[in-house]
């Protein structure tokens, strides 16, 4: 598969369903930034009309694993991921189109050059912030990965 916006947006439809039916979708991909955006509406709700924290988080993780999958695929190598731990910020009711952006694509060549060489795990930090319409800052989301030889 070819890494662009499209394509990944398919692979939401028929891998991760219930991303693709909350309204998450791929904006923008490249090696080091990948942007998902996810509006509020009904169905991605919270008893206190604003976003639900699950549907940000889902957004906030495709901006990072897309990006692991890249660099995967570009390795030419058989390689595992895997979500270890992540931690969550919300500073502002999220309502509107909130934009998630990651530019850590830089900190995956590493885990993986070094995984293909030892044969060990290993794992790393990557940051998704998520902004409304107005640029303010909703949530902010840090994931850990895990790459490992297969």
């Amino acid at each position: 598969m070819k890494f662009t916006a499209g394509n990944l947006n398919k692979f939401l439809f028929f891998k991760l369903p219930s991303a693709f039916i909350s309204g998450v979708r791929v904006k923008e991909m490249s090696e080091t930034r990948c942007v998902v955006a996810v509006k509020h509406r009904w169905m991605n709700q919270n008893p206190f009309n604003s976003m639900y924290f699950a549907v940000q988080a889902m957004a906030a993780e495709l901006t990072t694993g897309a990006l692991v999958m890249y660099h995967i695929k570009e390795s030419g190598h058989k390689i595992s991921m895997l979500v270890a731990n992540n931690k969550g910020n919300f500073t502002k009711k999220a309502t509107g189109r909130i934009t998630f952006t990651c530019n850590d694509g830089h900190l995956i060549q590493d885990a993986v050059k070094k995984t293909i060489e030892t044969g060990e795990g290993q794992t790393f930090w990557m940051k998704s912030i998520g902004v409304n319409e107005k640029g303010e800052q909703v949530s902010e989301m840090d994931f850990e990965w895990s790459v490992r030889v297969k």
